[in-house]
């Protein structure tokens, strides 16, 4: 829906101001900060000297996208901003709004100009929502000053706003609030409960309990204060002073499990499970078991999970141990076969194994090392004539087979298995986690035997056999 927060006042006819008086109107807009000296938090983009901070006092106005969490003041910040320029201010959600709605906005803000000049921040509300026909019909207007574009999004903004539009703001991250920044803001919530409705009873250990269940979230903070108080029992002190009584106990019914800043569908699906594996590939096993343990809780598909931990074990421990590829698969077929919650056991399992087994990338660093001399640097050549196909009747007429050594009758025989621009090439590098293993004879018809032979001798001996192992 869009709305007005610095345009001139209007009329309302009685039922409108009845319907105004008698909304319920949610704790966390009615304690909205309305100047920077009351928002609390982002002193990364806010302190001083900071160029947010600086355009705000100098009562400038830039397009700008704010991309955070949700309840890091994100639309408050967007609101002051407007507010202290003097500008208009329109408000959409990309929720129920589309270019019908931006038409509308555009032409209110071309008739301020003509009017009083001053400009107009259209704000956005979940922008990420817009399809790229709504945002490229942004585009024209924000390139030509008719209106300032301020948006704000929980998803990144590299992957969901259009290049174009991109190209036109300045996108400013928000983090999540601390947790002594979350305290304050509670605070400030139970005085304000206690000014507009009645004083409220609770002790610190109960406000901490809110700041860790809200977990950054300064709305979820408040509604929850909010949503315990009209719950709470009415208590009354040695003097008799009536006052409402929140207490811990009330708020663990109310809460049940702390809050999770996990969205399935956004970049915390994706910045999760790159933590997984970081922490899998750099061998610390407990960061791996609390990533896994944050994607469960957060209601990741553990089949994702599951995939993320094979593709580790292939690519960070591989040739190094093999079996850790094997316990993956498995714990991934247990995971279908299972399901969840006795699914995060073999999911535990194998990240532990992965996490603590030896570490080789040879196989990823091999194949795409050839993708890249094929794909890139043009290293595409044909199959080498005796490497062809030659069963068919006709073959060796072409050449096809001719000079192949079949190499279990012939494993002697030096023969090229490149093609003949890469007979130098390595892909393969020796893996020091792994005995050195003689893997054939190729390229040595281009050596000389002494060279040949030289190259052998330089070679580790091969572990014995389970044949040539002594008895003890």
């Amino acid at each position: 829906m869009k709305k007005t927060s610095s345009s001139p006042a209007q009329g309302h006819n009685l039922l409108d101001m009845l319907a105004a008086q008698n909304r319920q109107t949610p704790l966390p807009e009615l304690m909205r900060p309305k100047t920077l000296d009351d928002f609390l938090g982002q002193e990364e983009v806010l302190g001083p000297g900071t160029p947010l901070r600086n355009l705000i006092v100098t009562r400038q106005l830039i397009s700008l996208i704010f991309w955070g969490l949700p309840g890091v003041g994100k639309t408050t910040l967007a609101r002051i901003i407007a507010q202290n320029s003097g500008a208009r201010f329109i408000e959409l959600s990309a929720v129920n709004s589309g270019i019908k709605e931006l038409r509308e906005s555009v032409s209110e803000a071309e008739e301020t100009l003509k009017t009083s000049g001053a400009p107009t921040v259209v704000f956005i509300d979940e922008i990420h929502r817009y399809s790229k026909t709504q945002q490229d019909a942004i585009l024209p207007y924000v390139e030509n000053g008719t209106i300032l574009l301020m948006g704000a999004t929980t998803e990144n903004p590299s992957f969901q706003v259009i290049p174009a539009l991109q190209s036109r703001v300045l996108v400013v991250r928000l983090n999540m609030l601390g947790r002594e920044q979350m305290k304050t803001m509670i605070k400030r919530g139970v005085v304000f409960l206690g000014k507009t409705r009645q004083k409220v009873t609770i002790s610190l250990e109960a406000i901490g309990f809110i700041a860790d269940y809200a977990n950054g979230d300064g709305r979820s903070a408040l509604n929850l204060l909010e949503t315990a108080f009209k719950c709470s029992p009415f208590y009354k002190d040695e003097e008799g002073n009536e006052s409402r009584l929140i207490e811990l106990s009330l708020l663990e019914q109310l809460a049940q499990q702390n809050r999770l800043n996990y969205d399935r569908a956004g970049d915390e699906h994706y910045d999760h499970a790159s933590a997984y594996q970081k922490s899998m590939r750099g061998g610390d096993a407990d960061a791996a078991i609390y990533w896994l343990a944050k994607m469960i809780a957060g209601g990741e598909d553990p089949r994702f999970i599951a995939r993320r931990l094979m593709i580790t074990a292939s690519e960070d421990v591989g040739l190094a141990d093999p079996q850790a590829f094997q316990l993956a698969v498995a714990a991934a077929e247990a995971v279908e076969r299972l399901g969840l919650p006795e699914g995060r056991i073999p999911l535990a399992q194998a990240t532990i194994y992965t996490a603590q087994a030896a570490k080789s990338n040879a196989a990823i660093s091999a194949i795409d090392a050839a993708l890249g001399d094929i794909q890139h640097k043009g290293h595409n050549y044909p199959v080498p004539a005796h490497l062809r196909d030659a069963h068919y009747s006709g073959a060796k007429t072409y050449g096809h087979g001719v000079g192949y050594s079949y190499t279990h009758s012939q494993p002697d025989t030096p023969q090229d298995f490149l093609p003949a621009e890469l007979l130098d090439k390595r892909y393969v590098t020796h893996d020091p986690n792994q005995p050195a293993q003689r893997v054939g004879k190729a390229r040595e018809c281009l050596q000389t035997e002494e060279a040949r032979q030289e190259e052998v001798a330089g070679q580790p001996e091969l572990p014995p056999t389970l044949d040539d192992t002594p008895t003890p």
